[in-house]
């Protein structure tokens, strides 16, 4: 056996001992690195003759291809081991049966929203949506509250680092009422220089905003504010609105409405409308559930339209207020946190 035969065996006998890839690159190094076996006999070559280093170059030049082809072989292995162990550790047993995605639902606030846009929208009114964003014209100014009143305070309203064209700061509205004066600015310009206007009959749902949190309040909430504008409206038609609208909301005839004297700014006379039912785990309890009045003058006035002709009557429900007495809820909270074990309850 020659020298370069030995020095072969050597190598694959090193290569196929090393366990891991660090360890042939070692190997390797032995042989065909810069100091390795191989190169050494490369650099033997300066002594010899030329026509004795064409005949030896040409054999170490094989045995080093040889070797070379050894390494790679190892290399392969190494990795084609490497890769059926992460194999077998990530094995998936394709004869299980498949996981089942979980079937959605929409939010019980949400649900209850579209329920009431449903039955308000089946006795005429439209529905508006407005900017959540306002401005204190349209969230205080215009519904008549006064400079000093208390809600414009940052201890109850959200501000908004921005200004209005008036240099009034922006807030995160406090109720949904801007849209009703926006929602009837928009149809008393429609129709200005008509001798009619058709009656303003719209609910403005969505979310509003104030600084309170308990287990009964949330800063985010949601709020459905009900306009019905004509020239000869009045707490009648409130009543009878109001109360097409809780029965069918509750699907029950088995309560009582009462309107109890109170004051707004933007009503003039104002009423808490309660609620009791004569059935179910709250029977006999009066739950207040809105705020209503007939619209002050001077808010008809700010809608654009004359207040010795039209007149009208607006509310505001608590649209959680109102799925938690639906759904036998006791904590606003419950609606937020995203715990799915109670939204479940509602697919």
């Amino acid at each position: 056996m020659s020298d370069l035969d030995a020095l072969l065996q050597a190598a694959q006998a090193d290569f196929a001992a090393a366990p891991t890839p660090a360890e042939l690159e070692n190997a390797k190094a032995k042989y065909i690195g810069k100091t390795g076996r191989v190169t050494e006999l490369m650099k033997g070559l300066g002594a010899l003759s030329i026509e004795e280093k064409k005949t030896r170059g040409a054999e170490i030049n094989q045995c080093k291809v040889a070797i070379e082809a050894a390494l790679n072989a190892r290399r392969e292995a190494l990795a084609a081991a490497e890769l059926e162990k992460q194999l077998k550790a990530e094995a998936l047993d394709v004869t299980l049966p498949g996981r089942q995605r979980g079937t959605g639902a929409l939010h019980p606030i949400t649900r209850a929203m579209e329920r009431i846009e449903a039955i308000f929208s089946s006795m005429g009114f439209d529905v508006a949506d407005g900017p959540e964003i306002e401005t204190d014209w349209y969230s205080f100014s215009a519904l008549n509250n006064p400079e000093n009143h208390p809600a414009r305070s940052m201890q109850d309203t959200f501000y908004v680092d921005m200004k209005d064209e008036n240099g009034a700061w922006l807030n995160l509205r406090p109720h949904t009422s801007p849209m009703q004066i926006r929602y009837a600015q928009a149809h008393a310009k429609r129709y200005a220089g008509q001798d009619t206007m058709p009656e303003i009959r719209v609910i403005a749902p969505g979310r509003t905003y104030r600084v309170d949190s308990d287990a009964t309040h949330s800063p985010m909430f949601h709020q459905v504010e009900g306009l019905w504008v004509g020239e000869n409206i009045s707490f009648k038609d409130l009543k009878a609105v109001y109360l097409n609208f809780i029965t069918a909301f509750f699907e029950t005839d088995q309560l009582q409405l009462r309107f109890r004297p109170s004051y707004f700014p933007f009503t003039e006379p104002s009423a808490e409308i309660d609620i009791m039912f004569e059935s179910g785990p709250l029977k006999g309890r009066w739950l207040e559930v809105s705020g209503s009045g007939q619209v002050h003058p001077q808010v008809i006035r700010n809608m654009g339209l004359d207040p010795e002709r039209y007149i009208g009557f607006a509310f505001g429900s608590g649209i959680d207020r109102l799925a938690m007495l639906r759904y036998g809820v006791n904590d606003l909270r419950a609606f937020f946190d995203g715990d799915l074990r109670f939204l479940a309850q509602f697919r």
